[in-house]
């Protein structure tokens, strides 16, 4: 009984502590937490219209970067870039349609993105979708053509187009512009549970990390590098389609609000170094704590759901019916 008293208080004491998100570069663990401004750098966010991409862009508008940040939904795309800018004046942040999935119109990024930042110093391919939660032998199969399309195929445009634009940029011996990925953590794809079709193609995606950092060295390309952004699980509308009240009581511990993950994540991407490296939010022993601490929560009501799965809701907050808070005006259309 003494060891699991000394072990709960450990992970206790370890929980409380505000999580600051651990950068893996290689073979090291190293955590690193903001330290004031730094430069200025030109950022490509996809996906960065709603979410976890919008509340990045945030970040990086308050570390004084430059952002452009890109959506399938035009008029959505318009009211993430106003509410950007009525947040921080004067603040240097665009966006534009884009369909990941189509290479024209991922072409047509990169000729946007250079033209608004001239360099691009970070490109986060974050754009990404879901199928329903049900046996892969009843989803629709243009549904999981679709999800394919935009997470693996997606991802590898951006990376195209990444790699295109950051070549033509000033070299260096040492990596000066990076590309993050957000595919599964090392554990990440056995715990999720989520549908086999998010599973196989965000695990497709840290494949495709490792591969092309190799493929950059072998072609000389030093001043890139390529990482994993593992986000861990965010009250999105990728986390929260189709999820069972039993998974929504989990999330009590388990989940964060995008802001809460950005927050984390962000000094890690602006503070990154090396060829291939990893950005984590949860490690598993993290992870586990949580679990453990948060019980009550998963048992009962807690922080984000009550016993039943439904939404607890934030004063002034405005939700979407999946219980997904609305990070500004239009977000929902």
């Amino acid at each position: 009984m003494k060891g699991v008293t000394a072990l709960s208080v450990q992970l206790e004491v370890f929980c409380k502590v505000k999580y600051t998100g651990v950068a893996r570069k290689g073979r090291c663990t190293v955590e690193t937490r903001a330290q004031g401004k730094s430069e200025r750098k030109g950022v490509v966010i996809t996906g960065g219209s709603k979410g976890l991409g919008f509340a990045m862009g945030r970040e990086f508008l308050k570390a004084g970067d430059a952002l452009v940040l890109c959506g399938r939904n035009e008029h959505r795309v318009e009211a993430a870039v106003d509410a950007l800018r009525a947040e921080w004046p004067g603040s240097e942040v665009h966006g534009t349609r884009c369909d990941m999935s189509d290479p024209a119109d991922v072409a047509a990024l990169g000729q946007y993105t250079v033209d608004r930042l001239g360099t691009v110093h970070t490109f986060i391919n974050n754009a990404g979708e879901v199928t329903t939660k049900r046996l892969l032998a009843d989803v629709d199969a243009h549904e999981i053509v679709r999800v394919v399309g935009s997470n693996v195929a997606g991802s590898l445009l951006g990376c195209r187009e990444a790699i295109r634009i950051m070549r033509q940029q000033a070299q260096q011996p040492q990596p000066a512009y990076h590309i993050f990925n957000l595919g599964f953590s090392r554990w990440g794809a056995s715990f999720s549970k989520s549908a086999c079709t998010h599973k196989a193609t965000k695990s497709a995606l840290t494949q495709l990390t490792q591969s092309l950092s190799e493929e950059l060295q072998e072609a000389g390309l030093h001043s890139i590098g390529i990482h994993n952004l593992s986000p861990g699980m965010v009250l999105t509308d990728l986390l929260l389609k189709d999820a069972s009240p039993i998974a929504r009581r989990f999330f009590n511990a388990l989940a964060e609000e995008p802001e809460t993950v950005a927050e984390a994540l962000v000094p890690q991407i602006r503070a990154m170094q090396g060829t291939n490296g990893s950005v984590d939010f949860l490690s598993p022993v993290t992870a586990v704590g949580r679990v453990l601490l948060g019980a009550p929560q998963i048992i009962g009501s807690g922080r984000f759901f009550d016993k039943e799965g439904n939404r607890v809701k934030a004063a002034e907050a405005k939700y979407k019916g999946n219980g997904v808070r609305l990070q500004f005006e239009s977000m929902e259309d």
